[in-house]
């Protein structure tokens, strides 16, 4: 029997991916009520809320989900409760540059950037489809990673490729969008001051991007097309040149070549078999140690081509699981970056305070932890007139 959604204003925030659910619970304060994951979807899957972690077989997404929905309901947070569904969508395209409410239109242009996220929107739309399908009545909304990077010129988007390529979307779009725009809005709160004119906001995890943020709005980024392209990332090349890339296809296929750039490849190819960055810092072999040099020698040469698209830099900012936890990644960018007058307090940078800029630094550097579910959330709430 269909429910109708509830009164409480609370919104069950998703974010699918390849192999896992991610979900989180907001009440109308944007106060998370509680999280998980639905995790090693079509494997040794398991559902993981809080400290609890039960081993659920999950044959794909939509059992996942359901999983999902069931464990919720034991813990007081039924559809009964619900007011909205949020989703995490990775492609929005050149059209969806704001948060929305699902509709049968919005979500016939989710469908027609899966070409443009073909390991992401489907998976987002299985998440979608699935809720409506056990919710109807439930409204749905969603927010997009690419957006934030809407405003970036014409010159930083466009590739060097003839017109009637380029409109079939292979243009520059930028991701981790969502995770700087909550960079954006909090990073005022933890300051106490206004956000600096020129910020660099460094997005470290196992995906990994760098952004040039002037007044506000995105400028540049270092992923283009996909999120492929740009820094050394967990399992991820970044930047390689095209004809290497046809160079692998030729002797590799297609298939092979996608999964060799995509799933083998970063600090995972460097190091010989490790992709997270805290075995990477106990393991002191020369793969290792080359492997994290790589990451953070990539990381300032690309710092230094978004410092000049902004002409200048008035603050650093790190944020996701390396930003705001690898202690001697963030000070080894930091010193690459003492040209420009950043200077780091040690005690505050092993202590992971927010500010992390000495007295005596030109540049302000701050550590922000990331809230993506939480924006998210905001983004639904707002649209409902709530937040």
């Amino acid at each position: 029997m269909t429910k109708t959604p509830g009164t409480d204003g609370a919104v069950l925030v998703l974010n699918a991916g390849s192999s896992s659910i991610k979900f989180a619970v907001f009440d109308r304060t944007l106060t998370e009520q509680l999280s998980g994951l639905a995790a090693e979807i079509g494997g040794a899957s398991f559902l993981k809320i809080g400290d609890t972690q039960d081993h659920i077989p999950f044959i794909d997404h939509k059992s996942a989900l359901q999983a999902v929905l069931a464990a919720l309901e034991t813990r007081g947070f039924g559809l009964d409760r619900l007011q909205a569904a949020a989703h995490r969508v990775v492609h929005g395209g050149r059209k969806l540059t704001q948060p929305v409410r699902i509709s049968p239109d919005i979500r016939a242009e989710i469908a027609a950037c899966s070409p443009l996220a073909p390991l992401h929107n489907p998976h987002n739309l299985s998440a979608i489809d699935t809720l409506a399908e056990l919710a109807p009545d439930l409204p749905q909304y969603a927010s997009f990673d690419t957006s934030f990077h809407a405003s970036n010129p014409e010159v930083a988007t466009r590739y060097a490729i003839p017109k009637m390529i380029e409109t079939k979307g292979i243009r520059r779009y930028g991701f981790h969008g969502l995770s700087y725009a909550s960079l954006v809005d909090r990073l005022p709160d933890l300051s106490g001051a206004p956000l600096p004119s020129r910020l660099l906001a460094f997005h470290l995890g196992n995906g990994a991007s760098l952004c040039a943020i002037h007044n506000g709005q995105s400028v540049a980024t270092t992923m283009g097309y996909s999120p492929l392209d740009g820094l050394t990332m967990g399992t991820r090349s970044g930047g390689i040149d095209a004809n290497a890339v046809l160079r692998l296809v030729e002797e590799n296929g297609l298939e092979r070549t996608k999964a060799i750039l995509n799933h083998e490849s970063g600090l995972l190819g460097l190091s010989g078999g490790k992709s997270d960055m805290r075995k990477l810092m106990l393991d002191h072999t020369a793969d290792s140690d080359f492997a994290i040099e790589h990451f953070c020698y990539w990381s300032l040469r690309h710092a230094g081509s978004l410092i000049a698209a902004m002409q200048g830099c008035d603050a650093i900012a790190f944020t996701g699981g390396i930003g705001e936890n690898a202690v001697g990644v963030r000070a080894r960018i930091v010193q690459g970056l003492e040209w420009l007058g950043a200077r780091l307090d040690p005690d505050a940078n092993h202590q992971r305070k927010a500010r992390l800029h000495a007295e005596s630094s030109r540049v302000q550097i701050w550590r922000v932890p990331a809230h993506e579910e939480e924006w998210i959330a905001k983004d639904a709430l707002t649209l409902m007139g709530g937040a």
